[in-house]
C-alpha cells in the first residue's frame, strides 16, 4: 500500500484525488491546498482531510499522518514549500508542473540525490508513449518535416509544456509549435511528419483529466521499484518497456 499526500485541488487535482483514492494499492489520505477556510479540521473532501499548503501544516500532518509519497498538481511555487520535507523524509515525489524554472529544475535534482522524484509537465501514459514513438521516427527519418500543433481549455495562457517537451525532444525548434486555444478541449497534442507523397500524424487526446491520476498512479509504482533519483516520465516508461521487450 503507498499511502499518499496530494497537493493542489485545482481541476487536474480533483480528477487526480478520484483516481487516487479509488486505486486498489494506493491510500489518499489528506489534500493540501492554498486558500481554505480557517477551521482547517472541520473541512473534508470526498472523506479525505484538507489541509492548507504551509510548510508549518506540513510537518504537522505528516507527524500525524505519515505518508509514502506527495503527488503535485498546484504550481512551481510548492516545491519549495515541501521540498525539504521530502529530502528529511525521504518521500517520493510526483510532479506534473510544466512552469519549473532553471532553479526549480536545479533543485528537484538535487533532491533526486536523496529520494525518488519524478518530474515531467504532462504525466498521462499516452502522450509520453506519443513521444518515444515520435522521437523513434524522427530517428528514422531526420529528414522529414516536423510541426506540433497543440490545443487547449480557452483559459490556458501559455505554450503548453508538453508541447516545448515534444519540440525539445525532437530537436525542432519552438517557432514550429502551434497554439489553439478553444472552448470545450482539455488537451491535444498532434505530431505531424512531412515526407515526399506521404504523412504521419501522432496524436494524443485527453478527454477527461482523470488520465493524469493514472499517470500518477503508473509513476507512483514505479517509482516505488527504483533506487534514489530524478526520474522523468520517459526515464520509467521506457525502463518498463525493456522490461516488458526482455520478459518476451
Amino acid at each position: 500500500m503507498i499511502k499518499v499526500g496530494l497537493i493542489g485541488y485545482g481541476k487536474a487535482g480533483m480528477a487526480v484525488a478520484r483516481v487516487l483514492a479509488s486505486t486498489p494499492g494506493v491510500r489518499l489520505c489528506w489534500i493540501a491546498k492554498r486558500q481554505i477556510p480557517s477551521a482547517v479540521d472541520a473541512w473534508t473532501v470526498e472523506g479525505v482531510p484538507l489541509i492548507s499548503l504551509t510548510a508549518a501544516t506540513l510537518e504537522q500532518t505528516l507527524q500525524c499522518h505519515p505518508v509514502d509519497a506527495l503527488v503535485d498538481f498546484s504550481s512551481a511555487a510548492a516545491l519549495h514549500i515541501y521540498g525539504e520535507l521530502v529530502r528529511q523524509r525521504q518521500l517520493m515525489l510526483v510532479t506534473a508542473i510544466s512552469a519549473y524554472g532553471e532553479d526549480d529544475q536545479w533543485y528537484l535534482q538535487d533532491l533526486g540525490r536523496d529520494t525518488r522524484i519524478m518530474a515531467s509537465p504532462n504525466i498521462t501514459l499516452g502522450i509520453n508513449f506519443l513521444i518515444l514513438a515520435a522521437r523513434l521516427l524522427r530517428g528514422i527519418a531526420p529528414f522529414a518535416d516536423v510541426e506540433i500543433i497543440e490545443q487547449h481549455f480557452r483559459e490556458k495562457p501559455e505554450i503548453s509544456g508538453t508541447a516545448r517537451k515534444i519540440a525539445a525532444s525532437l530537436s525542432v525548434e519552438e517557432e514550429r509549435i502551434t497554439s489553439l486555444r478553444l472552448g470545450g478541449i482539455v488537451g491535444q497534442h498532434e505530431v505531424v511528419f512531412g515526407f515526399p507523397h506521404q504523412t504521419v500524424r501522432l496524436t494524443h487526446d485527453s478527454i477527461r483529466r482523470e488520465a493524469f491520476g493514472t499517470g500518477a498512479v503508473f509513476a507512483l509504482q514505479e517509482l516505488a521499484r527504483r533506487s534514489k533519483g530524478c526520474y522523468s516520465f520517459d526515464d520509467l516508461l521506457m525502463q518498463k518497456i525493456r522490461e516488458g521487450l526482455l520478459a518476451g
